[in-house]
């Protein structure tokens, strides 16, 4: 039972989307069940990912478009890159200082009012050196953030460069 390869980068889109929505259920789940509280960066991120799958999503709906669908990928690709270097700042800088309120991914939730609109998803409640101490199978959450990333953005560019 093998997948069509022509068919395998509409599948791999889908999984893509599936991937990054299980993402942030994982972290709701961590949240709501666990108490691990998120800081701004963690918050962030989640939005990064809402926005992969989606993107995702749009690009396995398109993919009978190969130009619509590249461009999909593309904003999958630039969203992946700002989800890495997100989860880097956090877990290299931020987790570092005592408080993040303020830096930047805080004024990029509070600006898109992103608490207001969803508070269970965007809600922040830690700061970033609190945030940094949680951990999942020996790892912090933003590493295993920034590796979904990575794998995304790895699939996505294989997933473009295929007719």
């Amino acid at each position: 039972m093998f997948i069509q390869p022509s068919k395998l980068p509409g599948r791999l889109l889908a999984g893509m989307a599936v991937a990054s929505f299980a993402a942030v259920g994982v972290a709701l789940v961590a949240q709501h069940q666990f108490g691990v509280k998120p800081c701004p960066w963690c918050v962030l991120q989640r939005g990064i990912f809402l926005l992969v799958g989606a993107l995702s999503l749009l690009g396995w709906l398109l993919q009978r478009s190969r130009a619509l669908r590249q461009v999909a990928i593309v904003g999958v690709l630039l969203l992946c890159a700002a989800g890495v270097t997100a989860a880097v700042f956090q877990h290299e800088v931020a987790s570092q200082e005592a408080s993040c309120a303020m830096g930047l991914a805080d004024k990029i939730v509070t600006t898109l009012n992103l608490e207001e609109l969803w508070p269970p998803v965007f809600m922040i409640t830690a700061n970033c050196a609190d945030a940094a101490a949680y951990r999942l199978v020996g790892l912090p959450y933003e590493v295993w953030s920034g590796l979904l990333f990575a794998s995304l953005a790895g699939l996505g560019l294989w997933v473009f460069s295929k007719r």
